[in-house]
């Protein structure tokens, strides 16, 4: 087995050991005290949408500039001198961050000035493992790395929560294990990067300067920054801006119902990764025709299956609840889940679209369209927030609106520029299929247990897509089912 597949199977499997902890302790677990549970999840969201402005793409730079640093021996160097800009970046940052708190004393009020203490070092240490993380990515090492971004999250959100309601150890004590895990994280990453190749830190600026190698570094971490910053804030704003303007329960509640949703994005995790070599392979031979040929059909099964997940959730949500600890205030928002599902659903007929963007000459412009999105995200969500009653209804609306804008707008510049289209007729007809089974699901009588609800419905829906894509041939089932595709799996 070649490093790659086994980085790749392995990274895999860590991807949803990581989502179905996340899943299952935002159902099971967190409800129990959303309030406390909206303070975790407004923090680390938080510490995420200003980690951009510390990191400032310097993370990135070190994939960028790694095989020429490299062939010159001097790739510690400027790992070495990305950390120290780290470090200086955030030292800018805190003064920043104190001079404008001291110059608006209102903003004290604020929630991001009462969690500071959290929220600040969090950033640091999130920011020095960001540059580790790219980093050990140039060595085809990605499983730890994984570990350390994606799955420790959820253990420290876990872990703090367990520790205050189950265990009952007061609020500082589950912050204190909170950042405590992030810290193991960083010096994880420390550990094992300096395993793959001694660390030898060098703060030399001589190669740095040589050739101006430092502007063509700074023009670059500065596009990165801005697609980054874009990025986070256009995923991470809905927690901040509810712990904001709602409080920290509604937050929990929001969270909960992200993470039921989330579901349907589960084949999407492992597609995205694999995708790039391939699509780097097709733009360099503008062999557009087979580019756009492998875009519809990947769109197609993403598409296909969010659906079919998505089906099983919007019918089976209602009886899921009765299951959690306080369902009913998750009962009182289900139509966030169903504005939210479509929105991600469109996301998934879209396939790699920004792939495509970003891997190509063109890259700049995925820069654009991220700091759109972030844009109007904010915005959307000020408008509902401050001039509706929809609450979190409306962060799933200005959510909804700003991700299908921003999808359109990628769709159309590939078009234009590639030729290449991901949607198909057969969405059409996938979507007739899970209208139906929806609509028969919802018709349907219901038995008195919830858990027979919870079963049943669900099932009526995968057997009427078993049955219409039986007949109209959407999806190549006999291509994933079958002997020989399971048992290579197994074979690397």
């Amino acid at each position: 087995m070649s490093v790659v597949a086994r980085q790749g199977f392995k990274y895999s499997v860590i991807g949803y050991l990581g989502f179905l902890l996340g899943t299952f302790s935002a159902i099971f677990v967190f409800p129990h005290d959303m309030e406390f549970y909206g303070k975790l999840r407004y923090v680390l969201p938080t510490a995420q949408m200003l980690l951009p402005v510390v990191v400032f793409g310097l993370s990135f730079s070190n994939v960028k500039f790694f095989n020429q640093t490299h062939q010159d021996g001097k790739h510690q160097n400027f790992l070495s001198l990305s950390l120290l800009g780290i470090l200086l970046n955030f030292i800018i940052f805190l003064i920043g961050y104190f001079a404008v708190n001291l110059l608006f004393p209102k903003l004290q009020e604020a929630e991001i000035w009462q969690m500071k203490r959290l929220i600040l070092p969090l950033i640091l240490v999130l920011a020095f493992s960001a540059v580790f993380n790219k980093y050990l990515s140039n060595f085809k090492r990605i499983v730890v790395p994984n570990i350390f971004e994606n799955l420790l999250p959820k253990i420290a959100n876990l872990g703090a929560f367990c520790l205050f309601f189950f265990i009952g150890f007061p609020e500082k004590a589950a912050y204190l294990f909170f950042i405590g895990i992030f810290i193991l994280g960083l010096f994880g990453y420390i550990y094992y990067t300096n395993r793959l190749e001694k660390l030898k830190p060098d703060f030399s600026t001589e190669y740095i300067k040589k050739d101006n190698l430092w502007k063509e570094v700074l023009n670059y971490s500065f596009y990165g920054f801005l697609g980054n910053i874009g990025n986070f804030i256009a995923v991470r704003i809905a927690s901040v801006m509810i712990g904001e303007f709602l409080g920290f329960e509604p937050n929990g509640v929001y969270n909960t119902l992200y993470s039921i949703i989330s579901l349907i994005t589960v084949p999407a995790m492992g597609l995205y990764s694999i995708s790039a070599p391939i699509i780097n392979k097709h733009l360099a031979k503008n062999d557009y025709e087979e580019l756009d040929r492998l875009h519809k059909k990947s769109s197609l099964i993403l598409f296909f299956l969010g659906l079919v997940l998505l089906s099983c959730v919007l019918v089976g949500f209602p009886y899921l609840t009765h299951f959690i600890k306080n369902g009913e205030l998750l009962r009182q928002s289900e139509p966030v889940i169903w504005v939210l599902g479509f929105a991600m659903l469109f996301d998934l007929a879209t396939g790699f679209n920004g792939h495509i963007i970003s891997l190509s000459k063109y890259y700049r412009f995925n820069i654009v369209v991220m700091l759109f999105l972030a844009v109007t995200t904010v915005l959307l969500n000020i408008y509902f927030l401050k001039n509706t009653n929809l609450e979190l209804f409306g962060v799933a609306i200005a959510t909804s609106i700003s991700l299908t804008l921003f999808n359109i707008a990628k769709i159309t510049f590939n078009y234009i520029k590639f030729g290449v289209f991901p949607l198909t007729i057969e969405m059409i007809y996938a979507l007739i299929i899970g209208t139906l089974g929806i609509t028969v699901a919802i018709i349907l009588p219901d038995f008195k247990s919830s858990f027979v609800n919870l079963i049943y419905k669900p099932s009526i829906i995968l057997i009427l897509f078993f049955i219409g894509n039986y007949f109209l041939k959407i999806f190549p089932l006999e291509d994933y089912v079958n002997r020989k595709f399971l048992g290579s799996i197994f074979k690397f």
